[in-house]
């Protein structure tokens, strides 16, 4: 069943299916909370990222990237108590990585969400062999889903949803071009 199919009306995911998922997005903070919700997922469910979401912007000073790239090893034990998160050391210490390597690709390409387009357009497989370099805890199924939730792979909604409509008219990157590119 297609997330369209069970998002409609449900009162934690259709809020999330109408009004973000698979809009384009720019904003840094958006972009790593994105990055950090879809890792904190493996082997989890979205439902319960959402229901979380409020105790990861808290845990994670708000999805400022400058603010988590400079915890310490005493954040990462303060987050292993935080009920509010999922307390895996790999994923916070993932979050942590992934922070201070956002910080060094302002650097090299002004922010996060231009290193993403000067790297548009790519297949997915292209894309995952990106994120395993750049970033860690980064597998198939998380950098699939990050670049489908923030508009770079097509496939958020299904062609009959009205969001995909709305979406489709604002040309995020997946529809600028070929559709081929996408084929495995």
């Amino acid at each position: 069943m297609a997330y369209c199919d069970y998002a409609a009306g449900d009162p934690l995911h259709a809020p999330y299916h109408d009004t973000e998922y698979g809009f384009p997005v720019d904003d840094e903070a958006i972009l790593f909370e994105r990055l950090i919700l879809e890792i904190n997922q493996a082997g989890l469910s979205w439902g319960l990222m959402l229901k979380k979401r409020d105790g990861f912007r808290l845990a994670y000073a708000g999805f400022d990237v400058d603010a988590v790239a400079a915890f310490s090893e005493a954040d990462v034990a303060r987050l292993r108590q935080d009920a509010g998160i999922i307390r895996n050391r790999l994923k916070i210490e993932a979050a942590i990585a992934n922070a201070r390597r956002i910080r060094e690709l302002r650097c090299s390409h002004g922010s996060f969400a231009r290193w993403l387009a000067a790297q548009h357009p790519m297949a997915k497989a292209d894309w995952v062999r990106l994120f395993r370099k750049t970033f860690r805890f980064t597998g198939p199924e998380i950098v699939g889903e990050f670049l489908m939730s923030i508009g770079y792979l097509p496939g958020a909604h299904t062609p009959d949803c009205p969001v995909h409509a709305r979406i489709a008219a604002l040309e995020p990157p997946w529809s600028q071009v070929p559709p081929d590119i996408y084929a495995i």
